[in-house]
């Protein structure tokens, strides 16, 4: 099992054994936490791409882009300059609001643990690198938007992608409570580093896209292996 080696470092919940706080404001990524989009998602990539010439039939090759800022990720992976990444973006989103938006699936299980946390009285929110816009819509379109205190995004125009921007965003909606009393829930190094820099808690999902040497090298403070761990964990 993938986890063994971690648990050994770090605090690796598997249904019992830790002691865990009680946390009354849960922030959730979207991509690879709530919802698996990898279809949508390395399509609209192998559309952008394509654009430029470059072409990729593999998706799996292009699993990576799950999760981090888009931008990013085309100059890191494909030496794009800044403005041709922001052109590729363009293009992603051309694919991307036409057909690969809801060529997406809600994990199972995740709608009941929402549905759980809020007959709790726990504040949830989603604290994502994707556009708010488009964010909102995938939500409302499985019939999750309404489970959220807000959905707190990218802009369109390239501004707060980074993870750790826009969980200092949420976070001012949630001011009357004490840091420690907030968690960040996601599956990329992303979401770990961001809640790292922002002074809160972190659980990193491996069902998720990120792997587990870029998790292991973020020291998040939680990380479980399914959705049920994660219920598990939250409502303990």
């Amino acid at each position: 099992m993938k986890f063994l080696m971690y648990n050994m470092k770090k605090r690796f919940y598997g249904g019992g054994g830790v002691h865990l706080k009680n946390y009354e404001v849960i922030l959730f990524d979207l991509d690879g936490t709530l919802t698996d989009s990898k279809p949508g998602i390395t399509k609209s990539v192998q559309y952008a791409l394509n654009k430029f010439g470059i072409i990729e039939n593999d998706l799996e090759k292009l699993e990576h882009f799950v999760g981090p800022p888009l931008k990013d990720s085309f100059m890191h992976s494909y030496g794009f300059s800044e403005e041709k990444a922001l052109t590729a973006v363009r293009y992603y989103r051309e694919y991307f609001a036409e057909k690969g938006m809801f060529d997406n699936s809600v994990y199972p299980g995740i709608e009941n643990l929402l549905k759980v946390l809020k007959e709790k009285g726990k504040r949830i929110a989603v604290a994502t690198s994707k556009p708010t816009v488009y964010s909102i819509s995938i939500l409302e379109h499985f019939g999750l938007y309404g489970y959220f205190d807000m959905v707190v995004g990218s802009n369109l125009d390239g501004t707060r992608t980074a993870k750790s921007e826009v969980i200092d965003c949420a976070l001012l909606e949630y001011r009357a409570y004490n840091k420690s009393q907030v968690v960040m829930v996601g599956d990329r190094m992303h979401d770990i580093l961001g809640a790292k820099e922002n002074g809160i808690d972190s659980v990193a999902v491996f069902y998720g896209y990120g792997t587990e040497k870029e998790i292991s090298n973020c020291c998040p403070t939680y990380t479980v292996g399914s959705v049920q761990e994660l219920f598990n964990l939250l409502l303990g």
